[in-house]
């Protein structure tokens, strides 16, 4: 996950990243507008984007409809400070993060390092002698190994942080998971009370599951402690 495309417009900002990230053992390509964004992001030839939203023309939402249409790379969106409507939408759309301007360079290092643990994990996982893992609960099947998910034999498109939040919860179905833990070990980070990006990744994974099974609420929300998977009696009796 060393390759890395950065689609904004402020050329000073992206070769300061440049000259960051390039001792940090990252290959870095930048463009400016949304066009050669969507094109080079299509190319095959990056392993994660950064990605502003605010893009003359057409708007960082935009590229990363593209882009998420036919590819699941992962995508660190730049939003303005204080916008957390612009996080919102971008995590609803498949964004695998956020971090807001102006920041840190060494904030966007550990946001892209957290997402490559994510990636590496299941690359671990595939490496191992021992056949993948598999969890079903209900009807869905995780395979660990593989890092797919099927609903009824079907399978269900997630993003890395959808995947990693679900298996998750799937490992400890019919128990609550603290947000805390989810955010710690999802999105490698410490628990911020402002920050809502693990409930926007749990509503998109509702939306992609749908939001009940066998006539329960799938996944629960546990007012000011957490989630839970919730398992029918059928599950209860093969645990």
């Amino acid at each position: 996950m060393n390759r890395i495309l950065i689609i904004d417009d402020d050329e000073e900002l992206c070769d300061l990243l440049k000259d960051y990230l390039g001792p940090e053992g990252f290959h870095v390509d930048a463009v400016h507008d949304s066009t050669k964004g969507i094109e080079r992001a299509l190319a095959g030839a990056h392993d994660f984007i950064v990605l502003d939203v605010m893009l003359p023309g057409v708007s960082g939402f935009e590229v990363l409809r593209t882009v998420r249409k036919s590819s699941n790379i992962p995508v660190l969106m730049l939003t303005a400070r204080g916008e957390d409507v612009d996080r919102i939408v971008g995590l609803e759309m498949g964004a695998d993060d956020y971090l807001a301007k102006p920041f840190n360079p060494r904030e966007l290092v550990a946001r892209i390092r957290a997402i490559q643990r994510r990636g590496d994990t299941g690359k671990d996982v595939k490496e191992q002698a021992a056949p993948p893992e598999r969890i079903s609960v209900g009807d869905l099947e995780l395979d660990a190994g593989a890092r797919t998910v099927r609903r009824g034999g079907e399978p269900v498109d997630l993003t890395a942080v959808e995947f990693d939040l679900l298996e998750m919860l799937l490992r400890a179905a019919g128990h609550v998971v603290p947000r805390k833990d989810l955010v710690a070990k999802v999105l490698g980070r410490g628990l911020d009370p402002f920050d809502r990006s693990i409930d926007v990744h749990v509503s998109s994974l509702r939306k992609k599951l749908g939001h009940s099974v066998k006539g329960m609420e799938r996944i629960k929300t546990i007012r000011g402690v957490g989630y839970l998977y919730a398992l029918s009696v059928s599950d209860e009796e093969h645990k």
